[in-house]
């Protein structure tokens, strides 16, 4: 039996509360929650709604009853096809953390093959991500390339 399972909408506190453990461990950010009040709404709703774009798998901390230990999430995006992806489905992997007191087990491991599998199910064949050095060697053991990335972002 697989310890990771798809995240409920009781489970959205939580899931702020391991998106927030990755945004300090890979930005330079003040750490403030204050934003976690306003988007609890939001990720519950997605967590609500199995048959949509976006899931979240995780796994259960396995000394702390009610806690998350580790947590990935995706969403599938429609762009328009072109060659080597005709269809246009493309996956983003983004929010992948582990507890600090949970590390090392193979949980996001876990979550992240769970979710590359639900990619699968929905026959996207192009899973992007954005990569921090320590995590890099992860994702490359799970097939991900480095790719020259022309982004830009203009907030609005």
């Amino acid at each position: 039996m697989s310890l990771v399972r798809r995240a409920t909408a009781e489970d959205a506190p939580e899931v702020l509360r391991l998106r927030q453990v990755m945004i300090d461990s890979v930005f330079s950010a003040d750490g403030s929650t204050a934003w976690h009040a306003a988007s609890l709404p939001t990720v519950r709703a997605r967590l609500a709604d199995p048959q949509g774009s976006f899931a979240a798998f995780v796994v259960d901390h396995p000394e702390r009853p009610g806690a998350l230990a580790a947590l990935v999430a995706g969403t599938v995006e429609y762009r328009i096809g072109r060659a080597e992806n005709p269809h246009g489905a493309v996956g983003h992997v983004f929010s992948v953390a582990t507890d600090p007191d949970a590390r090392r087990r193979g949980y996001a491991r876990a979550c992240v093959e769970t979710l590359l599998d639900w990619f699968r199910e929905r026959g996207v064949p192009q899973v992007d991500l954005n990569a921090s050095a320590a995590a890099e060697p992860l994702y490359a053991s799970l097939g991900f390339v480095r790719k020259p990335d022309p982004s830009m972002r203009l907030s609005l």
